[in-house]
């Protein structure tokens, strides 16, 4: 996982602001595909945890404090994740009421 790449979204630069939210016209990664390789990122990590989690159960050659850094991995990244998300709602809902 690249932890840079979750807690610090680029800075979109005044081309990509004039593009819609679903394709930027440079070689420059959108809002919508940064916040899907995120989740996708997220993701992984979860799977790795639940490898993790059942290599030890079953024998396996992980260790107790590999397995604890994995799930501890993934429960960080879960939490930035949804405090992006809820970030996100409320400046909708604050254009929302921006509008009225």
């Amino acid at each position: 996982m690249d932890a840079t790449r979750i807690g610090a979204l680029p800075l979109p630069t005044p081309a990509a602001r004039e593009t819609p939210l679903g394709g930027a016209s440079s070689g420059e990664p959108t809002f919508g595909q940064v916040l899907k390789d995120s989740i996708a990122q997220v993701n992984t990590l979860q799977h790795e945890a639940d490898q993790a989690i059942e290599s030890l159960a079953t024998g396996g050659t992980t260790t107790l404090h590999d397995t604890m850094l994995a799930v501890q991995k993934a429960e960080l990244s879960f939490r930035l994740m949804m405090q992006v998300r809820n970030k996100i709602v409320e400046a909708y809902q604050e254009v929302l009421r921006m509008q009225v």
